[in-house]
């Protein structure tokens, strides 16, 4: 586990206390309660190190290529390109929160202040290539390992371009797999709604992993468009695209890849143990917009019509719910609302 700190600590023993007594008596303590609770502790500021390594925020250009794994929707599939590419697009929309400037945010992640050998640019993500394994290839319950196979063999399939193509362009091949509700993962709802890890056999490249877990463990990998399994019990919003499991898997996707993207083989930006290190996002968890604290994701902004809960404009008019990323400019959590 990460060492934060005595403070830090501290803090996570209240957060503990509350939770065990949010079971016994959570509908006599409001909100405002747990909120109060929380703040008695002052929290040392959150650092996240640089530890000399590669990052992928220093090339122009994130190719990245998905495989779906299980049984998803023509729709699904649909919201999940649209907020990839609305990554290194512009929402359209003069001075609304968007996808891209939450994405800006890791261009800060340089390991140097910009120079002549080390100039300022911007990471452009842009959707690859799509793998479809509607037939489950390894079967419905696949451990951490399966994951690098899956990648692995798309590659030398020709499914996925290898990880060497257009290198001399500053480009970088990245593969996310995606498995359906009824896929079971090792560690997946225990400790982990997803996950990103490196090949070395052959031109190291990063991978990931997110699952959707609208049966499994919504409450943990979907809130706050489920109630919470744990702690203060506030009422569940109303996910942007009407799919518990998918702007669930919209969060962790998003979580997972900035991290990878700022640590992408252990030696980036992090905090603690790099085999469980506090990353880009997991550094600031549960919050989504300001004022967030325990049980309450922060000021959101609602839709009119629908009355769910975003803070992000992306392309094909959808609106997305994401989380904080730990700014090294400003040494602080950042949320877009």
């Amino acid at each position: 586990m990460a060492v934060l700190g005595s403070q830090r600590i501290l803090m996570s023993l209240v957060l503990v206390c509350m939770a065990a007594l949010s079971t016994v008596d959570a509908a006599a303590r409001p909100l405002a309660q747990w909120r109060k609770l929380s703040a008695l502790v002052q929290e040392e500021p959150l650092v996240l190190q640089y530890h000399n390594g590669p990052l992928l925020t220093t090339k122009p250009i994130l190719n990245l290529h998905l495989i779906w794994y299980g049984s998803f929707t023509s729709a699904q599939r649909a919201i999940v390109a649209d907020f990839v590419q609305s990554l290194g697009a512009g929402n359209g929309k003069e001075g609304s929160p968007s996808v891209s400037t939450w994405w800006k945010t890791t261009e800060a992640y340089r390991g140097s202040a910009p120079s002549q050998s080390n100039p300022a640019q911007t990471l452009n993500p842009s959707l690859g290539k799509q793998k479809l394994d509607e037939v489950y290839s390894m079967g419905k319950s696949l451990k951490r390992t399966d994951i690098a196979v899956l990648v692995k063999s798309a590659i030398q399939s020709s499914a996925l371009p290898p990880p060497s193509k257009k290198k001399s362009k500053g480009e970088v091949e990245f593969y996310l797999v995606l498995t359906s509700e009824d896929v079971m993962v090792e560690d997946f709802c225990r400790s982990s709604c997803g996950f990103h890890g490196s090949d070395k056999t052959d031109n190291e490249y990063a991978f990931a992993w997110v699952g959707n877990s609208a049966t499994q463990c919504p409450g943990q990998c979907a809130w706050p468009f489920h109630q919470p399994i744990y702690g203060p019990q506030s009422p569940p919003l109303l996910p942007p695209n009407g799919d518990v499991g998918i702007d669930g898997m919209i969060i962790n996707i998003a979580a997972t890849v900035a991290g990878a993207v700022t640590n992408p083989f252990r030696s980036g930006y992090f905090q603690g143990d790099a085999a469980s290190p506090l990353e880009a996002v997991s550094a600031c968890p549960g919050m989504y917009g300001s004022g967030a604290y325990p049980g309450y994701a922060g000021q959101l902004l609602v839709d009119e019509t629908t009355g769910a809960s975003y803070n992000a404009h992306g392309l094909n008019a959808r609106t997305f719910l994401l989380p904080a990323v730990w700014d090294p400019t400003s040494r602080s959590c950042k949320t877009l609302t």
